[in-house]
């Protein structure tokens, strides 16, 4: 596959190094040209550095690897207001919260749901929005289980084609729902970033199965 990835920081060139390891071409964009020429540099010969536009048109996926204020910048960059993205799975792992208290700053909206009105037309997935980058890159320890990996989002395809790159990246994918469930994944997130901030390890506040 060749897949689109907005940003340039830890998320983009975790995900871009992983998914280059799998065997797909990534085509990275940001803001600083620098930045992606380095970052395509340090991911090899399956990276290509190029504008939003080109890393949005044409993809097979579309990673939007920024952090939720510069959201709308780069979907406009990209050309998501006119059309450029329409029918591309496009991924949103945005956590727009409060630093370290975990709480949304979308008010009853879900960032989700304002990455699809500002891309017209493409296939939004809300997924990888829940671990670290380096959970990513590192070596499983052994006899790690696979993370699962939870989704939501509206088209069936784009589900099956984001599930397929987070089994390439060594999870288990689960899809909870429409895209109007994105609100409770990103909830979900601040619920874990208030209790890391606290102190509190969220697996001891999660009820565990037989």
């Amino acid at each position: 596959m060749n897949i689109g990835i907005l940003g340039t920081g830890n998320l983009a060139e975790a995900l871009g190094t992983a998914w280059t390891r799998a065997g797909h071409e990534v085509t990275i964009a940001g803001r600083s040209p620098a930045k992606v020429e380095a970052l395509a540099d340090r991911l090899g010969a399956r990276a290509h550095a190029a504008t939003p536009r080109e890393a949005a048109t044409g993809r097979d996926a579309v990673l939007l690897a920024v952090t939720w204020t510069g959201v709308a910048d780069m979907l406009h960059a990209a050309g998501g207001h006119d059309g450029v993205l329409e029918g591309t799975p496009l991924i949103d792992p945005t956590n727009a919260v409060e630093h370290g208290v975990g709480v949304l700053l979308t008010g009853a909206e879900a960032m989700a749901e304002r990455v699809a009105a500002l891309a017209p037309g493409a296939r939004v997935v809300k997924a990888l929005h829940l671990f670290p980058a380096t959970l990513w890159t590192r070596p499983p320890a052994q006899d790690e289980e696979p993370v699962t990996v939870v989704t939501c989002g509206d088209d069936p395809a784009a589900l099956k084609t984001v599930g397929g790159l987070i089994r390439d990246l060594g999870a288990v994918p689960a899809a909870l729902g429409p895209l109007s469930r994105a609100r409770q994944l990103e909830e979900a997130a601040g619920f874990v970033i208030g209790l890391v901030f606290s102190g509190v390890d969220p697996h001891s506040a999660l009820p565990r199965v037989g």
